[in-house]
């Protein structure tokens, strides 16, 4: 991943004042007492064996519901599984099917889930169905030291949803795969100095708050930009082997990339710009 150009071939120049110490000068010792507080901030938002066991029932719900009536499976995936979700966190549920029954799927859900919302008698309240036609990675090992990588996007997750308010893609805002997508950017960046959830809060509003969001796009770098990266071009290749579904029709295929005021190309979908939302990052954040 990377910075490109969309208009011509030129360095990148932030075009924000620095207003911010440099995180490289931030000294060691200034890092540890700061993260402290951050320590107590993530003990208290992040997933509990209770908020685990709450979200299990809600999925073992809609996983009866579904198979009853449609006889499919249904698994959770995103935050939940990946256990970085927010206390107010939703969960993500996909629903497996077989080639034929793909394009009726949806609405087959859509009739199952608003049969339960007049169900008076349902143990969960099922309510506001909606059908949205929309289009909807293994890193968390490779950063290692003690889950940075989740208690990051956590933090992140955090500040994104309670501080800034620029979290909530239903609300025309940034998207979670977006958000975390900037995340993995910047630990494939400069995961080398990167050692507790504050740190990568800093170099995380520190980066995209200078970041010319209107000449450049978040894009993968290529492998000749150097070798200090977190994301080899062989790991990105064995994930889009593994997890890439081929679009149906080749209408979807050569589809171009539609540029926002936010441009960030997904990992696995070349086409598909993940930052659909007006909002663009300018905060700051100081360290005494």
């Amino acid at each position: 991943m990377g910075d490109l150009a969309m208009d011509e071939d030129r360095p990148f120049t932030p075009s924000f004042a620095l207003c911010n110490p440099d995180p490289n000068s931030i000294r060691t010792e200034t890092w540890v007492l700061a993260e402290d507080p951050v320590r107590d901030v993530l003990n208290c938002i992040h997933p509990t064996l209770d908020s685990d066991e709450k979200r299990k029932d809600v999925i073992e719900h809609v996983q009866m519901l579904i198979r009853c009536n449609l006889r499919l499976e249904v698994f959770p995936y995103g935050s939940v599984p990946l256990k970085t979700y927010l206390p107010d966190g939703d969960i993500d549920l996909t629903v497996l099917s077989t080639p034929n029954v793909d394009e009726l799927l949806p609405r087959e859900v859509l009739r199952v889930l608003q049969e339960e919302e007049q169900n008076g008698n349902s143990e969960y309240e099922v309510k506001d169905t909606q059908f949205i036609d929309a289009e909807v990675i293994l890193v968390d090992r490779l950063v290692g030291k003690d889950h940075l990588f989740k208690r990051s996007i956590i933090l992140i997750k955090a500040w994104c949803y309670y501080e800034s308010r620029v979290l909530g893609a239903h609300h025309g805002l940034i998207s979670t795969y977006a958000l975390e997508t900037l995340v993995l950017y910047i630990f494939h960046v400069f995961h080398a100095s990167l050692n507790g959830p504050l740190q990568v809060l800093y170099r995380f509003l520190d980066y995209y708050s200078k970041f010319d969001w209107d000449n450049y796009i978040i894009t993968e770098i290529p492998e000749n930009q150097g070798t200090d990266v977190l994301l080899s071009g062989e790991f990105r290749r064995n994930c889009m082997d593994m997890f890439i579904v081929p679009s149906k029709g080749l209408e979807t295929d050569l589809r171009a990339f539609a540029q926002k005021h936010l441009n960030i190309i997904d990992p696995l979908k070349e086409n598909n710009n993940l930052g659909r939302s007006e909002i663009i990052f300018g905060y700051g954040v100081h360290l005494d």
